[in-house]
């Protein structure tokens, strides 16, 4: 045996660092695998509580860094066209000072002056999801309704349920598109999820396009992103919607 290895000791050598080659191809892809996916961002745009448009929009970072939210643009195609719109600011209906009353006449003055005013102290995140977004944390923006509803009431749609009161509207496509900053990237990363409306039996169904988000990482679609959010730093998103309310004439003529 040793008189046999002692003759083909070169073969065997040759072997024995063609075999340790493949080894360590095999650990450095299992390492540039690995680094890959900790440097890849992964948010997610699922359906909470309930599958219907009254169910929460949650918003989910499952990143191995932290994600930092610059903004959330919902898009509402309609049979007139489309609508655009920021919802990363929460929507404010009262006047300032109205939380304060509203604490007065739930007995909460009588608190000591200090528990009252820590109580009553302004945060960020009462105002804005912008922000950043832990690994493994979620967020939700409200339910997938109540985005509808917002938006509908700033273009002066009036609704009837989910549904446009005017019969020559209809809503067809929900899509929410998130953009962010991941770690100490210099470019900005895009998620978007498109959910189809229609009429089920006169409710408004709320059907995802495909069973997962759509990441915008490439480098194209990055630099893409940069450019929306240069034009969103200087003006309304609203203002590019291309929607055109139905005419009386449409109207007529439907009727």
């Amino acid at each position: 045996m040793m008189e046999w290895i002692a003759n083909h000791s070169k073969t065997i050598s040759a072997i024995a660092s063609i075999g340790s080659f493949f080894i360590w191809l095999v650990y450095a892809q299992l390492l540039y695998h690995n680094f890959r996916r900790q440097r890849r961002p992964r948010v997610l745009i699922n359906r909470g509580k309930s599958k219907g448009i009254d169910s929460l929009c949650i918003v989910s970072n499952m990143s191995a860094e932290s994600i930092f939210i610059e903004h959330i643009i919902a898009r509402l195609d309609t049979s007139h066209g489309s609508l655009l719109m920021d919802v990363t600011e929460f929507e404010r209906s009262y006047q300032e000072g109205d939380e304060q009353r509203k604490d007065a006449q739930n007995g909460e003055s009588e608190q000591p002056a200090q528990e009252a005013s820590s109580s009553s102290e302004w945060r960020i995140s009462d105002t804005t999801r912008q922000g950043p977004l832990g690994s493994g944390d979620f967020l939700h923006i409200g339910t997938f309704s109540e985005v509808i509803e917002r938006m509908a009431r700033r273009n002066g749609i009036s609704l009837d349920g989910h549904w446009p009161s005017n019969e020559q509207l209809e809503f067809q496509r929900l899509t929410l598109s998130i953009i962010g900053i991941y770690g100490s990237e210099d470019h900005p990363i895009g998620v978007e999820r498109a959910f189809r409306l229609h009429d089920a039996n006169g409710e408004c169904a709320l059907v995802p396009e495909r069973w997962d988000s759509n990441r915008l990482s490439s480098r194209r679609q990055r630099h893409k992103l940069r450019k929306l959010l240069n034009r969103i730093s200087g003006e309304d998103i609203s203002e590019q919607s291309t929607f055109q309310p139905p005419s009386d004439e449409e109207s007529r003529n439907k009727a």
